[in-house]
């Protein structure tokens, strides 16, 4: 049978992410420190650890068949690869930064300066659709320190909390791109293979699904009942079961995440009580 080849980080900021991911889709690695390929015991598929800037690469040259890394690292890298699925994590955004003590004048600010950035692809596609005029210095690492030892006037970087801008005198003024982890696939994968990333995929989702959702169990009176189920729709509709006290209710169901509190508030007003609160652990719909 043949097997899947993943890449993914072999160390940084993805790379545990990807881990974990891997794990909650109950694949385990059997590998050590150090090692660059492992197999899972319990699913046909090698992992392979690789740098992120090589991963779109072997993807394309089918070295990988899929890959997990963040979006800006694929758009960089502009190869013949498909985004499968985006995976909600790992969210940063690349933008523009310059010393905190400078008035930004808007786009035009960049003409006839210096930037600094391990992106010049997507930098030099922005200043193109901008029609700005400015040198992009390339560098491959700590590009935030540019401005302050004299490199460069600006650097387009990668921004997550902005503490390391913060701690560099530097402040973000545009916005380039908003990048997450996604999978990479290899456009000409064989049947056999696809079908193995079919499940892979399955199981990926639900574990999405399970991280963007809340299980809620909370009581309420019989009276209520209706005006809850309009804030609770779930799944398809809300699980009501009957209390031992007369004229009580149970009601189980499911809230988005981002809708969380907002519905919680709304519930509590529309007299709902003893409100439980579950992690979902997996949701296969």
């Amino acid at each position: 049978m043949k097997r899947l080849r993943i890449a993914i980080q072999k160390s940084g900021r993805l790379s545990e992410n990807s881990r974990n991911l891997l794990k909650e889709c109950g694949i385990k690695l059997t590998n050590g420190a150090g090692v660059l390929k492992t197999s899972a015991g319990n699913f046909p598929a090698d992992i392979l650890f690789l740098r992120d800037d090589d991963i779109p690469r072997y993807v394309e040259q089918q070295v990988a068949d899929i890959g997990i890394l963040g979006e800006n690292v694929v758009y960089e890298k502009n190869m013949d690869v498909d985004i499968l699925e985006k995976l909600g994590f790992a969210n940063c955004r690349l933008s523009l930064a310059i010393p905190r003590e400078v008035e930004f004048t808007g786009p035009d600010y960049f003409n006839n300066k210096r930037i600094a950035t391990s992106h010049p692809g997507l930098l030099s596609e922005y200043l193109s659709a901008n029609n700005i005029s400015a040198r992009i210095e390339k560098l491959s690492g700590s590009v935030e320190i540019a401005p302050g030892i004299g490199l460069a006037d600006a650097i387009c970087d990668i921004v997550s909390s902005g503490s390391t801008l913060d701690t560099n005198g530097l402040q973000e003024v545009i916005t380039i791109l908003n990048s997450q982890a996604v999978i990479i696939g290899n456009k000409n994968l064989d049947d056999e293979k696809r079908a193995i990333l079919s499940k892979l995929l399955f199981r990926i989702k639900a574990v999405k699904r399970s991280n963007e959702n809340k299980y809620i169990l909370l009581n309420a009176p019989k009276s209520a009942v209706d005006q809850i189920c309009s804030i609770l729709p779930g799944i398809k509709s809300p699980t009501v079961l009957p209390l031992a006290e007369k004229g009580w209710c149970s009601l189980h169901s499911v809230v988005r995440e981002d809708d969380f509190w907002e519905r919680i508030d709304l519930l509590r007003k529309a007299g709902a009580e003893g409100i439980l609160v579950i992690p979902i652990e997996k949701m296969i719909l």
